[in-house]
């Protein structure tokens, strides 16, 4: 080998090790940190009765992802499947019940449904897999002006809700623990805006949630949720309120974070959920 070759080789060996390959859209880490797989989770959907996809309500990839798990349960696991999600309040179900059936067009259901403007590209194709496959899709959220009623007059002011009302609200009295740490982390994050009413309006879309999805689901299904990361983070949230009243539930839980680089799970998004869905902060944002 000449000395130019051997100048030339190591200059080429150089220049292919600078290059740092693909760039990664998402890694996917498990509760305690170490890197897990989507295959992972597939298997673990495999005993689950209930599924939480936390996610960022603007974030391409958590959406995405939540089609394809979707997808793959239903072909690969169970096509005893129910939908459900926060994006949707309860007293919409009907339109939404009747929207699947064929009854209206999508221009109609928009009108009719308090979607949400990022409805089209982020919610509606798991909508529109639910009706192709004539799945159910629960609309599991309280209505907002019921939470705003908490956030003013706390749960007290559900009282004087009409029994009509009340049938999109969990059963009350609605048990609530001030010192759940997600709650208490609500206040910290407000600095004492909003006061005790803050955390209780969370409280009351958590175990409304929490009664919607029990109410829609039978043993031997498999209800795949979806909701901000934040409702069901750390095994809170939805899942204290589901335990409250199934203990023996099998839950699967998927949060979902951002972070600068993904070779690593950062120390504070560590325990999150069974398994941590990680996606670059730079990536587009669907609003």
């Amino acid at each position: 080998m000449t000395k130019k070759t051997i100048v030339f080789t190591l200059t080429l060996a150089a220049i292919l090790t600078s290059f740092k390959g693909d760039k990664a859209a998402y890694k996917i880490y498990s509760e305690k940190g170490g890197k897990s797989s989507y295959e992972k989770i597939l298997k673990e959907a495999e005993k689950a009765d209930i599924i939480f996809f936390g996610e960022l309500h603007n974030n391409p990839i958590n959406h995405w992802l939540e089609l394809e798990l979707a997808k793959d349960i239903f072909f690969q696991i169970n096509d005893n499947l129910v939908l459900g999600a926060e994006m949707f309040e309860a007293d919409d179900q009907v339109t939404i019940n009747e929207y699947l059936g064929g009854k209206h067009s999508y221009d109609t259901f928009k009108s009719e449904v308090k979607v949400w403007p990022n409805n089209t590209t982020d919610y509606q194709p798991l909508m529109d897999f639910a009706m192709k496959n004539q799945l159910n899709f629960v609309a599991t959220n309280v209505p907002r002006r019921y939470a705003n009623i908490v956030y003013k007059n706390g749960f007290k002011g559900l009282a004087s809700i009409s029994d009509e009302g009340k049938k999109w609200i969990a059963p009350l009295p609605i048990k609530y623990d001030k010192d759940l740490p997600g709650y208490k982390e609500i206040v910290a994050m407000s600095g004492g805006h909003g006061g005790e009413n803050l955390p209780m309006a969370q409280a009351i879309k958590d175990a409304t949630m929490a009664h919607f999805i029990l109410k829609n689901w039978k043993k031997g299904q498999t209800f795949i949720h979806y909701n901000g990361s934040y409702h069901s983070n750390n095994f809170e949230g939805i899942i204290w309120y589901l335990k409250q009243q199934n203990p023996d539930l099998n839950i699967l839980t998927i949060a979902s974070v951002e972070q600068s680089k993904l070779d690593s799970l950062a120390e504070e998004n560590k325990g999150l959920a069974n398994f941590i869905l990680c996606t670059p902060e730079s990536m587009t944002k669907t609003y």
